[in-house]
């Protein structure tokens, strides 16, 4: 079991299942995690999401001390716009098939007091939520495709405010498990929208809420940088290297984000690197057994979105003309798969 960043990730059985416990007592008070990003669905100001200390005992630890605090994640923003949905993400892993659980309060606010988690989130205009509602005494299921709500589904009940519950979902396939302190108060959803993304928090209007003791249970997935990374690799004998440049969400500073030698993944970008992308142009550098060709990776509007190094087996005869023409075919079949800087980065 490994500890890091303020999560821990075990991997256990044959089918590598992960595991992932998001610990929030790793952060100062008033400090957001670094692993989270947060983003606004809907209107309004952006969420205020900040780690403090309340009242509250770990389900491992037995009974609760009454005079116990830890550190919890809240979200502290009472902006009241209607349509407003903050949202903090975690933005290390896209999930396909997994199993989370978290416990959270609801604190306050006067429009709307509700408490949730948003999955296999695209972007803020697509994307599962699940959610509890105390002011409505409501646990309800919805998805979001192209912005558009579509109808609740689930039960109306009593969720009392102030108090902690536990949440949890569960996705296999198209099929969806949701529940509600440990009974399943919605029947087995189907639904075919998304098949991965991203998991966060979601709160909603002038929603005051805690979070605490998340879990997520997962299967491992290629991502498809990386497999474009090992299907390139496998398709090209000649092939000695292959990485893409771009910038990591959140951030400027362009790194290696995919390289069939893990070690490279995360290391700046070089100069040559940023020029590709800047100028939309291609570099050609020549070792002694050795070419490599950098040239730019287009999104489907034809912009530059990263830059790929192909480095290649040198023969006799070696021209920059034709080490361009050998590796211009990875960059077609690579943009063929793909198309925006959203699926590159997932």
């Amino acid at each position: 079991m490994l500890i890091l960043c303020g999560l821990m990730l075990a991997f256990c059985g044959r089918a590598r299942a992960a595991e992932l416990q998001l610990d929030f007592s790793r952060y100062a008070v008033n400090e957001t995690p670094g692993e989270f990003r947060g983003i606004l669905s809907g209107q309004g100001q952006p969420g205020d999401w900040k780690v403090i200390l309340d009242e509250t005992a770990s389900p491992s630890a037995g009974a609760a001390d009454p005079g116990a605090k830890r550190k919890v994640l809240a979200q502290l923003s009472s902006d009241p716009t209607d349509e407003r949905f903050p949202i903090l993400l975690y933005d290390r892993e896209s999930f396909g098939d997994f199993k989370l659980t978290t416990r959270f309060k609801i604190v306050g606010g006067k429009l709307e007091q509700m408490a949730g988690v948003a999955f296999r989130l695209r972007d803020e205009k697509n994307y599962y939520y699940l959610r509890a509602s105390s002011l409505g005494n409501s646990f309800r299921f919805f998805k979001v495709v192209d912005g558009q709500r579509s109808a609740p589904i689930g039960p109306e009940l009593e969720i009392p405010r102030g108090v902690w519950h536990e949440l949890a979902v569960e996705c296999k396939g198209n099929q969806i498990r949701c529940s509600l302190n440990g009974k399943d108060v919605i029947p087995m959803l189907t639904d075919n929208s998304f098949s991965a993304g991203r998991i966060g928090f979601w709160t909603k209007s002038d929603s005051i809420s805690y979070f605490a003791d998340t879990k997520i249970v997962y299967t491992p997935r290629e991502t498809p940088r990386h497999a474009l990374i090992r299907e390139m690799m496998d398709r090209y004998p000649r092939l000695l290297g292959l990485k893409i440049f771009a910038a990591p969400r959140g951030t400027s500073a362009l790194s290696v984000i995919a390289s069939n030698d893990p070690k490279e993944i995360g290391s700046p970008a070089d100069k040559v690197a940023a020029d590709v992308i800047a100028r939309d142009s291609i570099y050609y550098g020549k070792g002694q057994q050795t070419v490599s060709v950098t040239l730019p990776l287009h999104d489907r509007n034809g912009e530059a979105m990263a830059a790929v190094k192909v480095t290649m087996k040198s023969f006799l005869g070696q021209t920059e003309q034709n080490a361009v023409a050998r590796a211009q075919p990875i960059i077609k079949q690579m943009e063929a798969r793909v198309r925006t800087t959203e699926e590159l980065l997932e």
